[in-house]
């Protein structure tokens, strides 16, 4: 599960569909001393007793791992194994291969070796065409890497089967290249819905895209058999242009299914429960196919598997609450906030899986939750970067401060020497309503996006600073600061007024502007 938009693209949860209410979670530094949460939880509302899911199907078993020492022994061996990639294929799909060159035609659109027709939805442009494939969170020692590799040495050292394998497997190289059906109709989101916007996407013809959410791959891996699993890529939206947001950003998410024994096996009287509830109805709490009881243990299970989750990731004393919100793939559904440096922060979005998505996968007989977060927000926040952009730098000298021989080892990054920026202002008069291609039809991500192709990692940042419609011809006109700089050495003004001149140039030819310059 994914985000439409947030900081840094981060859980990634889409904002645009939020509903919040704060439920505050015990300070995971407590959380697990406690026994009942170790135990059972008999929740106050229904008396039902609520056990820890975290027995031999989902933790190491007390005879796998009798004592604490034995499970750092193992965390060790695993941080080296997924080193030295021992692991890193261990029951993981991949297409891992030569990457042919991507190329926009006349006719057709090449990428990954296949050749998709051109239509009037086609706007993937040559810049972001060439990042397919750079597959940042599979560069052995580079940040988001990293941050992937901890997540998965996470899951895997904690979550083993009664047979001693990992519970969860992994698939971090599927195809960014989607269908539309994949990428929405899949995951129950409305054809009339904004994020399909191609305003908002990348589309390479009306059928086919760039996916947005690595989500769009839940159906395939469900329908495949799998019940447990975590997925990580690239993912790409159109957005604005600031520090925390880039085009192309990555995600991971993880799906838990459980059928009616797994679910209730430990569950005081659990034979006489059920999943689903014939002629049920949709509440804030439950879907209408749901049992009250399914879904409590679901939820349960959920936050104590991200709490434990982030407890790795952020330290024993981290604070966290949940945030109830709305995704059109989950219901209920909410969003993870750790108390980070003295102020709540968003780190994932997740929920109890809509019921018809299941159905639709072929697992009907099956509940489940999934959750989704954005990996450059992690690598943000963990190693002290300032700048998405900085995840595409080939620098030598911000690579070899990720060369680490433990996964698990502090890093903080050391920002390279700091170039002054240099502010350029861009000012036009939108498209004219008489001429058909009215200032509705132009979007303030048309121009961000025209920016990024002719101006590429030079440019920092875009800000709308001033709008002005003329009081007689009821025209509009907007004004955009954009601010450029290297991030490897300084840019002169000279330079970057011939690239300030190919913008304004291109404004007007491709998105219908007259320039006020």
């Amino acid at each position: 599960m994914s985000a439409q938009r947030s900081e840094a693209h981060d859980a990634d949860s889409p904002r645009r569909f939020r509903s919040r209410s704060i439920d505050r979670f015990p300070p995971s530094a407590n959380l697990w001393k406690n026994p009942i949460w170790n135990q059972q939880l008999r929740d106050p509302v229904h008396g039902l007793l609520l056990p820890s899911l975290y027995g031999p199907a989902m933790t190491p078993r007390p005879s796998l791992l009798p004592f604490p020492q034995t499970q750092t022994l193992i965390h060790g061996l695993l941080s080296k194994f997924l080193l030295n990639g021992s692991l890193a294929s261990h029951r993981r799909l991949t297409t891992v291969g030569h990457t042919p060159q991507p190329v926009i035609g006349q006719e057709s659109v090449e990428v990954l070796g296949h050749s998709y027709p051109r239509d009037d939805f086609t706007n993937i442009t040559a810049k972001i065409l060439a990042k397919v494939g750079r597959n940042l969170h599979n560069q052995h020692h580079h940040p988001l890497w990293l941050i992937k590799e901890r997540i998965r040495a996470h899951f895997y050292s904690s979550f083993i089967t009664r047979s001693g394998n990992p519970l969860f497997s992994v698939h971090d190289n599927l195809s960014p290249v989607v269908s539309v059906e994949q990428n929405f109709d899949s995951l129950l989101i409305p054809p009339d819905h904004p994020s399909r916007k191609r305003g908002d996407n990348y589309y390479l013809n009306r059928n086919t895209m760039l996916r947005a959410h690595t989500s769009a791959h839940q159906t395939e891996l469900v329908r495949s058999g799998l019940d447990a699993f975590l997925l990580a890529g690239d993912v790409y939206r159109r957005d604005e242009v600031d520090a925390s947001h880039y085009p192309v950003f990555h995600q991971m998410e993880g799906v838990r299914l459980f059928s009616n024994h797994e679910l209730f096996s430990k569950v005081q009287r659990g034979e006489e429960l059920a999943l689903f509830e014939p002629g049920g109805r949709r509440t804030p709490q439950k879907q209408e196919a749901h049992t009250l009881e399914a879904v409590k243990l679901v939820e349960f299970d959920l936050k104590h598997t991200l709490t434990r989750l982030v407890t790795h990731l952020f330290g024993s004393g981290v604070e966290v609450r949940w945030v109830d919100c709305y995704f059109p793939f989950t219901h209920p559904s909410f969003e993870m906030e750790v108390r980070f440096q003295g102020d709540w922060m968003e780190v994932l979005g997740c929920g109890v899986m809509e019921q018809k998505l299941l159905n639709s996968a072929g697992a009907d007989n099956k509940v489940g939750w999934a959750f989704g977060l954005g990996l450059e927000r992690l690598a943000m926040v963990l190693f002290s970067i300032p700048d998405i952009r900085v995840f595409w730098s080939q620098d030598e000298r911000f690579l070899e401060q990720f060369r680490v021989s433990d996964i698990h080892q502090p890093v903080c990054f050391q920002p390279l020497s700091k170039y002054p920026p240099l502010h350029n202002d861009i000012s036009f008069w939108l498209p004219d309503a008489s001429d058909g291609s009215g200032p509705q039809n132009f979007s303030e991500n048309d121009f961000y996006d025209l920016v990024r192709s002719v101006g590429g990692d030079l440019v920092e940042k875009v800000t709308l600073v001033d709008q002005f419609t003329h009081p007689k011809t009821g025209r509009r006109s907007q004004c955009y600061c954009i601010i450029y700089r290297h991030m490897e050495r300084t840019l002169t003004q000279q330079e970057v007024r011939q690239v300030h001149e190919q913008i304004e140039r291109c404004a007007e030819s491709e998105l219908g502007v007259q320039g006020r310059y």
